[in-house]
């Protein structure tokens, strides 16, 4: 097999200093001057023979001081632009400049970078800062820039394994994918994807509402091996497909997981949340804030579009899925194109208050694996407009009769559209100004919302880019303990977004338990309530729970009324579902269903076959499909 450092560096005069791996990413180092500032567009020239990302940067002895590179940064960045913070990599030659304008860092057509660059031979990378100030954000990027050579080894480490049999030529053999989570069932999705030369995982998370053995996947069975993995892949930060990374990496892993950068702050922040709750219910957490720290250090994120190997024979790019800020549909190209498989995670095939609607158009596709959380006959959900009036004629006629509404909120995603509704009904006077509680984690994940407003559609982007964010609105109201909730509880009527969204925990379980017995207040579930939660038995219609409080057992009435508005999910609908089997380009020749209850699958399968005549299968956890 090729070396494909050598075969590079073949390929340039000897002014290569050293040349490391940065997962598939190839970087050279030079300890020439001139080489640095003008290589001819040799660099280009090597991208397009080698089809690979090749970056040139200057050897450390070269570089500027930290103290001369800030002054130069300062002094060529304009005021403007609202610098924050400045982090250096020493190991890999980087310094990341964190604005609250990142454009005006850039310059016009990358100038100011470039001078920057000239003047100090670091490499800048520009971030924006939240509008919200958010403190996992900060953490994160501060374990990943500062005096980081574990980084550096990390992300050689995995593009040796990646091109340890690199060969231009075509690789085929057998693919299988085996379901360890998440068939038949909405929660603890995980997936196995197994070839001759690599295993990857797709996701791994918990089910909120199972008992035992129920809430996690099937990870002791004989073909998952840990120290075998080659790479995690990760479509979205919520815990039914993030909650048991940490805890992988407790079991030794030390691979690469890979997910865009929005996921990886959020899928933190969940983890971190998920010990402490742990931690309130008296209970041992499966893992410990050093497995999220070691998580963290071995992500590796990408943006929407962006091409990358995480095997010897496996390549994947990331699309918008419309679900979730940063969720992933996932292409996968294994075998240089001996099949392509498409994983849709959690999708949404509208364009949302939040989100651009998933993407439909991939290279090629043989396979795809569709989620199915409203594909039931049932599950026509009603437009957007008609459910946001619908909410908004709830909470109005909640508050004419002196009451509160409690609105279960999932922390991502769906609290924020509701936001969004909220105060656009509010700014146009089709609310009162009463006022909207914010309470939970929403206020830690709005921050990271405006971290990365690219992900978000074209009318949120433009308002944070005006300073027009709506998450920071002054009708928002945050609670941040436990006597502000308790003045909420005692106070006049409102409105009070909590999670959980299912009532599995969190600060929504403690409303829910004061404002129940009164006829006069309303609940809103607004998201899925999963079979076994609080949520999914009051959903039903059950007028009297059980719920623990300081260690006994008390009985809670449901005397307020409770009403579900399906057409705000941020899951797609049985008719947006079949839509997308329709719709993708290329179409698929077979749909394996997923991440739904047992009768929904089945009847979304049934649907798309006689509709579109594609084949499809709705496989059982621990049922494994060969894919070619």
């Amino acid at each position: 097999m090729s070396d494909i450092l050598k075969d590079i560096q073949k390929e340039l005069p000897k002014v290569i200093s050293s040349a490391n791996f940065e997962a598939a990413n190839i970087v050279l180092y030079t300890d020439d001057i001139d080489f640095f500032m003008n290589n001819d567009g040799k660099i280009r020239e090597l991208v397009n023979k080698f089809k690979k990302r090749i970056e040139l940067r200057a050897d450390t002895k070269l570089l500027k001081s930290h103290e001369e590179t800030e002054d130069i940064i300062r002094g060529t960045v304009p005021e403007e632009a609202e610098l924050t913070n400045i982090l250096f990599d020493d190991q890999r030659g980087i310094v990341v400049v964190e604005a609250k304008r990142p454009g005006l860092v850039i310059g016009k057509s990358g100038m100011i970078l470039k001078d920057i660059k000239d003047k100090s031979l670091w490499v800048a990378q520009i971030q924006r800062s939240p509008a919200i100030q958010s403190k996992i954000t900060e953490n994160i990027r501060n374990v990943l820039y500062q005096n980081n050579n574990t980084r550096k080894r990390f992300l050689n480490s995995v593009g040796k394994k990646i091109y340890k049999e690199w060969n231009p030529e075509k690789m085929e053999g057998w693919i299988r994918t085996t379901f360890l989570g998440g068939g038949r069932q909405v929660g603890r999705s995980c997936i196995l994807l197994q070839t001759q030369q690599s295993k990857v995982l797709i996701d791994c998370g918990i089910n909120p509402a199972g008992k035992g053995k129920d809430k996690f996947p099937y990870l002791d069975v004989s073909e998952f091996k840990i120290n075998e993995l080659d790479a995690i892949i990760l479509s979205h930060a919520h815990l039914d497909h993030s909650g048991l990374i940490p805890y992988l990496f407790r079991m030794g892993y030390r691979g690469p997981i890979y997910m865009t950068a929005p996921t990886r702050d959020l899928s933190a922040l969940l983890a971190l949340d998920f010990i402490g709750v742990a931690y309130k219910q008296a209970a041992a957490p499966l893992f410990s804030s050093v497995d999220v720290k070691e998580m963290v250090k071995h992500t590796i994120c990408l943006d929407f579009n962006e091409v990358t190997d995480i095997a010897p024979d496996m390549r994947i790019t990331f699309y918008n899925s419309g679900h979730c800020l940063g969720s992933a549909v996932t292409h996968i190209n294994i075998g240089n194109g001996a099949h392509n498989l498409v994983y849709s995670g959690d999708i949404k095939y509208i364009r949302t208050r939040l989100l651009d609607r998933a993407v439909s158009n991939f290279p090629r596709m043989e396979t795809m694996i569709l989620e199915a959380t409203y594909g039931g006959r049932d599950n026509i959900l009603p437009s957007r407009k008609e459910s946001e009036d619908r909410i908004i004629n709830e909470i109005n006629e909640t508050i004419d009769k002196g009451g509160k509404i409690l609105i279960p909120e999932l922390g991502l995603g769906r609290a924020q559209e509701t936001m969004l509704i909220l105060e656009e009904a509010m700014r146009n006077g089709r609310l009162p100004k009463i006022p909207i509680y914010i309470d939970g984690m929403i206020w830690d994940i709005n921050g990271i919302h405006t971290a990365y407003p690219d992900f978000l559609n074209s009318q949120v982007r433009r308002d944070i880019f005006q300073d027009k964010n709506p998450f920071v609105s002054d009708v928002f109201q945050r609670v941040g303990s436990p006597s502000e909730r308790k003045e909420v509880i005692e106070g006049k009527p409102c409105v009070v977004l909590a999670t959980s969204g299912m009532l599995v925990g969190g600060a929504s379980v403690e409303y829910f338990r004061h404002f129940a017995s009164n006829k006069d207040n309303k609940l809103c579930f607004v998201c899925y309530q999963g079979a076994g939660s609080m949520g999914r038995q009051v959903q039903d219609g059950v007028k009297q729970v059980m719920m623990n409080v300081e260690g006994k057992e008390e009985r809670i009435d449901v005397n307020f009324d409770v009403v579900t508005i399906d057409g705000l999910s941020a899951h797609a609908g049985r008719n947006e579902l079949i839509d997308y089997s329709n719709r993708t380009q290329p179409r698929a020749s077979k749909i394996i269903l997923n991440h739904g209850e047992q009768s929904r699958c089945l009847d979304l399968a049934s649907s798309i076959y006689k509709l579109h005549h594609i084949e499809t299968n709705v496989p059982r956890n621990l049922e494994t499909i060969r894919l070619k």
